[in-house]
């Protein structure tokens, strides 16, 4: 028989493999595991791949966290403030908040933060139509001084003052805010108070703007009959009644086209 391929007994044999042995066989010699491991998985050598965590991913999502507490942070505030003007308005306590005008506030009026943003320009048009009509009885008491001063007499001064000081927050209070809580509320009860109210308003500024002998001649307000009248005596004070005439046909013209354009808006919603 043929006992080439057989193994020699008296050779020495590798020694064995002893997995307990921390890396090392029984004899001493380093074991050949770990070195197998290391270039099947590739520990260690010079072809390894580096694994790279890319900062912008931790700060992200870091900066999205604070962000998230942030917001509910904010909307916690919110809501405790909602609460807080639910309880005042179901005490009836009123809240004094006035911020206009900002040297000396007398009124609450807030266009930016309380009416829509649609409705938005026409709330300030019909500020302006308000800011009007103040301008006109304010120059309307210096024109009347000037005459008075040249001579035309104490009574048209004390009218003149009366309608400034009765005119201006009545302006306010029977149609400037009621439309201004009826772009909040969309109320179409305040809708028609300002509608009915307004063109009162028109009325008077377009009666101011003629001014007819009608009251102490008419000299009372600045219209284009008054001026007439008063030019003919005194050029000085003839000048600031057609500058007060201006005034009231301007501001006429900015309430009628105020009052068309918030017709339109309130049809339109309707």
């Amino acid at each position: 028989m043929n006992r080439r391929n057989d193994p020699n007994p008296f050779d020495e044999a590798e020694p064995e493999i002893n997995p307990f042995s921390n890396g090392k066989t029984a004899t001493g010699s380093k074991s050949r595991v770990p070195q197998a491991i290391a270039n099947t998985l590739g520990f260690g050598q010079k072809h390894d791949v580096n694994v790279d965590i890319p900062l912008d991913t931790i700060n992200d999502s870091k900066k999205e966290k604070e962000l998230a507490a942030w917001q509910a942070d904010l909307n916690q505030r919110e809501r405790e403030l909602k609460r807080r003007e639910d309880a005042v308005s179901a005490a009836g306590v009123p809240v004094d908040d006035r911020n206009w005008p900002p040297l000396f506030p007398i009124i609450h009026h807030d266009i930016a933060n309380e009416i829509p943003i649609h409705a938005q320009k026409l709330q300030y048009l019909a500020f302006a139509s308000w800011l009007g009509i103040v301008l006109c009885l304010v120059f309307n008491v210096v024109a009347i001084i000037v005459c008075w001063v040249k001579g035309g007499g104490v009574k048209i001064f004390f009218l003149a003052i009366i309608y400034a000081l009765l005119g201006c927050p009545l302006s306010y209070v029977l149609w400037y805010r009621p439309l201004y809580r009826a772009m909040r509320t969309d109320s179409a009860l305040k809708f028609g108070w300002f509608f009915m109210l307004y063109m009162i308003h028109i009325g008077f500024c377009i009666f101011a703007a003629i001014a007819p002998p009608i009251v102490f001649h008419g000299k009372s307000l600045t219209g284009i009959l008054a001026a007439i009248d008063v030019f003919s005596d005194n050029a000085l004070a003839g000048i600031f009644y057609l500058i007060g005439f201006a005034l009231f046909c301007l501001e006429s013209l900015l309430s009628l086209w105020v009052l068309q354009k918030i017709y339109v808006y309130f049809r339109g919603n309707k």
